[in-house]
């Protein structure tokens, strides 16, 4: 008799959530790749929602947003701690990992992906925003993952800069 293979219960991913940085984009460049992309939600992952960067202070970019018929939702909860964004800013990326995985499993990190995944699963095409323009070392990854293991999802990072 033929050895079994294990099977795979994971389900596949029905639903989808776009991650895009805004590091070296302009607003305008921002709303336009979400628009291109069908996004009706921009949910805003960082702690702090203010920015230098003109355009992307939380009720400026909210406005841009409204322009467009993107609605904006920000989750403070999911943002990166100060030790993690000064990891972050010095090229520490693994330090930052390893700070915001501890970050994510506080209860009011937990809350906020849970009403995170409710969207997704109502069928909102969302998007996680965050500053850093490489997903890679930006925590919308991991909070992109930890959706994952919340709802299948397919996960697709946007790239405003125009290239």
């Amino acid at each position: 008799m033929p050895a079994r293979r294990p099977v795979n219960r994971r389900a596949a991913p029905t639903h989808s959530i776009a991650t895009i940085g805004y590091q070296g984009a302009t607003a305008r460049n921002v709303v336009d790749t979400l628009l291109a992309a069908g996004i009706d939600l921009l949910v805003d992952v960082r702690a702090v929602a203010s920015s230098r960067r003109p355009g992307f202070s939380k009720s400026l970019l909210a406005a841009h947003l409204m322009e467009g018929g993107i609605e904006y939702l920000h989750l403070r909860a999911l943002g990166t701690p100060a030790a993690g964004r000064a990891a972050a800013r010095a090229g520490r990326h693994e330090e930052m990992r390893t700070i915001y995985l501890g970050h994510l499993v506080l209860p009011e990190a937990q809350a906020a992906l849970d009403a995170l995944a409710d969207l997704v699963r109502a069928g909102r095409r969302a998007c996680l925003l965050c500053f850093e323009a490489d997903a890679a070392h930006c925590h919308r990854s991991m909070v992109a993952a930890a959706l994952d293991a919340l709802v299948p999802v397919r996960v697709v990072h946007l790239d405003p800069s125009g290239a």
